[in-house]
């Protein structure tokens, strides 16, 4: 037993002695190349004051409210918007001004004429209310006939909008974007959402 005692002694000894013999990767023994020597350059960039690129507010915003809203109201229409509203049988134009008591200017982009063209004769009648002369037709740059990417750079680009849409990721991507109100179509009638205070109608006076 004392000599396994004497063994382990030894073996921990020669251990702790191997451990103090390691060489330090600052040790001036190792190249240049083994060598973990503190860039001093390093540390003068932490010290020095890091340049931040943070995307420019909006002139529109002003404490969360966009001071761009208010009558005549411009509203960028979805493909989808205007199926939903023929379905429940209600003239755009004046459940527009129903809802928001206003004047109301509804907007077409090149890209959503092209998506009711491509669906075909099912969507006749909806391409029929676009191509009404009360709707603006806005022009797009981009190619291709995807209206959502389009919708979405335009309502950063200019806060005067609001996007009439039933698309839950349109929805979910306008969400996202301070101070753009989102109309829907709910049963009979259209619904507002996220509108300022100060341009909410007062219906309850």
């Amino acid at each position: 037993m004392a000599n396994k005692k004497l063994k382990l002694k030894r073996l921990h000894g020669q251990r702790s002695a191997q451990l103090k013999r390691m060489i330090k990767t600052s040790d001036s023994r190792l190249k240049p190349t083994d060598r973990d020597v503190p860039d001093k350059k390093k540390k003068n960039n932490d010290t020095e004051l890091k340049v931040m690129e943070k995307p420019q507010a909006s002139s529109a915003m002003f404490f969360q409210y966009n001071t761009q809203l208010g009558p005549p109201y411009h509203i960028l229409v979805d493909t989808n918007f205007i199926n939903f509203s023929i379905k429940n049988k209600l003239d755009i134009l004046k459940t527009m001004m129903d809802c928001l008591y206003a004047k109301c200017i509804p907007y077409v982009t090149d890209c959503v004429v092209g998506e009711l063209e491509k669906l075909g004769q099912k969507y006749k009648l909806a391409l029929r209310i676009v191509k009404d002369s009360r709707f603006e037709r806005i022009k797009c740059m981009h190619r291709g006939t995807y209206a959502d990417d389009c919708l979405v750079q335009r309502v950063m680009q200019h806060k005067c909008y609001i996007v009439a849409t039933n698309d839950k990721d349109l929805k979910r991507r306008i969400r996202k974007i301070p101070g753009v109100p989102i109309m829907n179509v709910a049963i009979n009638r259209y619904v507002i959402e996220r509108m300022p205070d100060a341009f909410e109608p007062m219906a309850k006076k």
